[in-house]
C-alpha cells in the first residue's frame, strides 16, 4: 500500500503536535511534511530551494493565518497551477467567517473545515478528514 504524502501548512506549534498525533493513530500509513508559513509551502510546493527533491503532496491542510502569505494567497497559486490545482487542498482553520469560507471555495478549495477548540474533537476531525480523503476518495495520480 503506498504511503499517503500529506502537506500541513501551520504555524502553530500545537496545531502541528495535534495533526501529527492525530495521523500516527490513524489506519494508513501517511507522511506528514510541514510549511510553517506560506513562502514554505509555496517553494516546497514548486520544488524550490530548499525543497528541490520533495514528494508532491497527495493532500494539502491549509491554514488561512498563516505568515508571509496567508492561505487564500497559497491556495490561489495553487489553483492556479495546472499540475498542482488537481490536490485536494483543505482550508484547517480556525475562521468561522463567512467572507474567509465564500472566498476558499470561490478560490476551488476541496472543503473547508472549522478546527474545533476541544483537543479531542481536534484529533477526531483529523481522522475524519483522513478517512474521507484517504480511505473513502479515489484521489489523482
Amino acid at each position: 500500500m503506498k504511503i499517503a504524502h500529506i502537506l500541513l501548512v501551520e504555524d502553530n506549534e500545537g496545531d502541528i503536535f495535534l495533526t501529527r498525533e492525530a495521523f500516527e493513530e490513524s489506519k494508513i500509513k501517511t507522511e506528514l511534511s510541514i510549511a510553517r508559513n506560506g513562502q514554505e509551502a509555496l517553494d516546497f510546493l514548486f520544488r524550490r530551494e530548499p525543497f528541490q527533491q520533495a514528494r508532491r503532496p497527495d493532500l494539502i491542510l491549509l491554514d488561512i493565518n498563516i505568515p508571509m502569505f496567508n492561505g487564500h494567497e497559497v491556495l490561489r497559486e495553487i489553483k492556479l497551477d495546472e499540475e498542482l490545482k488537481k490536490i485536494p487542498v483543505i482550508m484547517l482553520t480556525t475562521s468561522g467567517n463567512p467572507y474567509d469560507i465564500d472566498k476558499a471555495y470561490r478560490q476551488h478549495c476541496n472543503s473547508y473545515v472549522t478546527k474545533p477548540l476541544d483537543m479531542g474533537d481536534f484529533l477526531r476531525s483529523i481522522l475524519k478528514i483522513e478517512e474521507f480523503w484517504l480511505q473513502l476518495s479515489t484521489l489523482p495520480k
